[in-house]
Formats: structure tokens, sequence, C-alpha cells
């Protein structure tokens, strides 16, 4: 399906435009993006703050970002008199064109007969995944609570962070970081922000904090609190050293507040609406389950699903362990820790714990965050992006999300993005025991794009880490490969083979009908990479 406006189309299944006379226009994928957000509310003003949502969710962007792909389009579109794209002063852009839909926009796909793979031939359902995407990309965080449960609306006063002193310096500092916090407490859905006044009521929820530092290091620490009965209901902290760059200093420091804030306000919540509460044991299951989690430690993990299971079946009906012990059985998936013939049954037992779990609890940060490692586990991309969308519409410095977020880019072939998405997911560093997935990922999308000499110190920070199931050592042997250090690749492959033996060209990538044919062209060039190596066939 396409858009028509003054002999122009939008292609939104192709993700592309087309000038009157056939040829494509040029565009950066955000200003793809802003054009689509434009046709679609023709006539209307779309405000500044629709756009930035929209176009970039999650993503704190200078108005210089936004003027960039104004003037884009205009370019492209040949607006130079700004009649099609009116700015409206103190309130955002008029987008003037008269819009037609177009059902034959998108001729049929001419399939690449010079095209070879040294993999199992697919057939990516392109229709569907570009126009899932241009959906998600159009609405972005405004459709974001559509499709969860509906949240009930509450308020969280926020006070301006306090300092230890008077320096200026540390004034500076803690007044750029409290607007970073109201911006992104604001952006969570059904959640209002308030500044402390003298007429503020008595009640509701509050943050208080303050920023200290030492030679080495800076520190935020926060307190939520209920402001009629002072009662401290959560306590976050974040450290980062004081070496940092000041711009990275505050979005380290909000984001690690910021984070954990979102979690206990989400459970907080979720809590009230609670029939009963969950017992010891099964708390201490779903602790051993998430350090399990993030320490991909296989005999930890066996550890947690006993527990795990026990607990379920004590208090089968308990949201918080469906949830766990899905999560952790989709990481066991994922690091290969089952059977291959056992994996089917793994996920669709986690499906059924978490349809059980959201039916309960539809807005639970956990809850969300399982169903989106499930889709990204189960390569339905498309569905994937919208669903981690999801949790960051609850929690929108979530670097695990982004990072799925991100894996569902590479492998619809938009790497640009997903490349700008694990960056951001470093920038905000938490969780930081989970640090090492999107650096893997920043590592990936530079190889994916073919710059070797980027993508190496990525790969080599998260092997750092940690080794995961030898996927990451696959990717360094690919990485040297490029860099002509052919001697280094051979023993990076021996190490990954080490790591994941029976490893074959058909088996060391996900292979999806919802795979873009970019990343099956991209990642046949690293397999061809690791053939040479010797990786097996089969």
């Amino acid at each position: 399906m396409g858009i028509r406006f003054q002999g122009f189309v939008i292609d939104v299944e192709r993700a592309e435009v087309r000038a009157p006379d056939g040829m494509p226009v040029r565009l950066r994928p955000k200003a793809f993006e802003l054009l689509t957000l434009f046709a679609a509310n023709s006539g209307r003003v779309v405000t500044k703050q629709e756009i930035m949502s929209a176009v970039w969710p999650g993503i704190h962007v200078s108005d210089d970002s936004l003027f960039q792909c104004v003037k884009e389009l205009r370019t492209a579109l040949g607006d130079g008199r700004r009649e099609l794209i009116r700015a409206v002063s103190g309130r955002g852009y008029l987008f003037s064109a008269t819009v037609e839909s177009d059902v034959s926009a998108s001729p049929k796909p001419v399939a690449d007969a010079s095209r070879t793979s040294t993999r199992p031939e697919v057939k990516p359902r392109l229709a569907l995944v570009f126009a899932a995407v241009a959906v998600l990309t159009v609405l972005g965080g405004l459709a974001i609570s559509m499709l969860t449960g509906s949240p009930q609306h509450h308020t969280v006063t926020v006070s301006p962070i306090a300092t230890t002193g008077n320096d200026a310096a540390n004034v500076a500092h803690a007044s750029a970081m409290s607007e970073m916090l109201v911006e992104g407490l604001a952006s969570i859905a059904g959640l209002s922000v308030a500044v402390p006044t003298g007429q503020s009521p008595a009640g509701g929820l509050a943050i208080v904090s303050e920023l200290s530092n030492s030679p080495d290091t800076w520190i935020l620490k926060a307190r939520l609190l209920d402001r009629g009965t002072g009662q401290v209901h959560a306590i976050a902290t974040s450290e980062v050293p004081s070496s940092s760059a000041p711009a990275l200093l505050h979005a380290r420091l909000v984001a690690g507040v910021g984070d954990q804030l979102a979690r206990s306000i989400n459970g907080l919540l979720q809590n009230r609406s609670r029939q009963r509460p969950i017992s010891n044991f099964g708390k201490v299951a779903i602790e051993q389950a998430a350090a399990s989690i993030n320490q991909t430690s296989r005999e930890r993990f066996g550890v947690a699903e006993g527990l795990l299971e026990n607990a379920l079946g004590a208090e089968p009906d308990m949201p918080e362990l469906q949830v766990a012990l899905a999560s952790l059985q989709l990481r066991g998936v994922q690091m290969l820790w089952y059977p291959a013939e056992q994996r089917p049954e793994i996920e669709q037992r986690a499906r059924m714990l978490l349809e059980s779990a959201l039916a309960a609890n539809p807005n639970s940060i956990p809850a969300l965050e399982a169903q989106c490692r499930l889709l990204s586990t189960l390569t339905d991309f498309a569905e994937s992006l919208v669903a981690c969308s999801q949790v960051l519409s609850f929690d929108p410095w979530n670097g695990s999300a982004l990072y799925l977020v991100g894996l569902g880019q590479l492998y619809l072939g938009r790497f640009d993005d997903a490349l700008a998405t694990f960056l951001l997911a470093d920038r905000y560093d938490t969780p930081a025991i989970s640090r090492w997935t999107w650096r893997l990922g920043a590592g990936w999308a530079n190889l994916l794009l073919d710059r070797p000499d980027q993508a190496l110190p990525w790969i080599e920070q998260s092997i750092a880490i940690t080794p995961a199931s030898g996927r990451s050592h696959m990717l360094l042997a690919a990485t040297y490969v490029r860099l002509g250090r052919l001697q280094e690749a051979a023993d990076a492959l021996a190490r990954a083979m080490e790591l994941r033996p029976a490893s074959t060209v058909g088996n060391i990538f996900p292979t999806s009908e919802t795979m873009s044919p970019i990343m099956l062209a991209a990642s046949d060039r690293i397999i061809a990479d690791l053939v040479r190596l010797g990786l097996p066939r089969d």
C-alpha cells in the first residue's frame, strides 16, 4: 500500500519514496519516518512532542535533529518556498498536501536469479514485515498504551536533585540531570510528573534525589516515597566514574536511577491490585533466576530452574513466578542449553506462561520483557519490535529491551538504526550486568556494515565480559578475517567451536521467513569468511 501526494508516492511496504517521474527519492530512515508521519496527519499541525515520540521514541535528541530532517524533506520534495511543510510558530509543522491512498503503489518484487546463498532458502514475508515496522515507526510511543492494557493514570512528584555542596559545577550537573530525569519519567505510560509547590497535595508518590561525588566516583541516589506517610518504597543508586565525559556522566547516572525507579513504580502499582503476596521462597527463586539470566552460567541456570519449578508448583497462578520461569527458559533456549528436540516444547510452555501472566498483569515490566524476549527467540522480528517498544513505554532506560529492539532491526536489515539503538543502550549502560549484549550488538552491526575496524573493539569488550554461547567468537573470527589477521581469526573460530560444538553453516545464525534479504546477504558474507577458516558446511 502507498500514499500519494502531488505526484509523489510513499511506498510503505518497501519503505521508499518515488518522485512523480517514478525515480526513487533518497531519504535517510528518520526523514522517511517523519514524512510518513506528516502524510498520515495531512492538514493538521503535528506538534514537536508528537514528532519526537513517533520518530525518536525513548531517545532525547536536540531540536537540530528535527530541523535537519525537515530540511532534508524540503530539499527532496522541492519545497524551497516552504509551502508543503510549513512551520507553525510555537506549535509544530503542518503538511499541507492533499493525500490519497494507493493500494497499487508497490510493484511485485522481481526474483534475483543471480543471488546465491550458502544457507537453505527462505521466502521472507516482506510485505507483512515492512508494513508492521512502518506502523510501529509512525505511531511510535503514541500507540504503545493502546497495545498494552490501558494503564491507570498516576502522578509522581519529582523534586530537583540536591547536591552535597554549593559548588557551581555540582549544581550545574544536578540541574541538567533533574531535567533529564523528569523528561524520562514523564514519558512513561500512565504516569504524570509534577514539580513540588506550596500547593502540592500531601499524599501520593514522590522522588527525592541527591548527587554526591568523590575523587573517583559520582553517585546519584534517589528515594521513592509516600508523601503522606513518609514510607520509603524503594531506594535507587547509580555510580559513574568521575573521569566520564559530562554528557555520558549525566546519561548513565540518570539512566541507572531511572531504570530502578521505573521498575519500582511499576511493581508498586501492580502490587496494589494483587490478591495475595508472593511467598518468600518464590522471591528467592526469582532472584536466583534473575542472577542466572544476567550471568549466563550453565550451572547456575540449572539450580535456578529447579527452584522456580518447585516454587511454581506451590503457587501455580503467581504471575511473577510464571514470568521468571518463562524468562529463564527462554535464555536457556538462546544459549543452546536445551537439546534441539526439546526447544519447541520449551518455547510453547514459555508462551503459555506469559499469556497467563499478561492476562493478570498486562502492564508488568517483567512480563512485557519476557514477551519481548519470546518473540525475538521465535524470530518474529516485526512483532518483537512492537513488544519491546511496549517495555520501553514503561521503562525508557531499559537496556535489555533496547538490545532486543536493535536485534530486531538487524534482522530486518536496518543496520544503521540497529547500531544507533545499541549505542543508545551503551549510553544508558543499564542494567550494567547486561552490557555485553549491546556491545556485541554494536560490533555485529558494524561488521554487517563492513566496518571491521569499528566492530573489533565492541566485540572484544563483549567477550571480555562473557564469551556467552560462542557466537561472539564467530563474529570475532569474521572480523579478524576482514582485517587480514588470519591466525587470530583461526584461533577465534577454534574457541567458538569449543563453546558451540557441532556448529555448521546452517545453524550459527537463525534463519527465518521474516528476515530481510539484506540481512541474509550480509550474513552470507560473514559465513563465507568463516567457511574459508574451516567452519563445516554440514
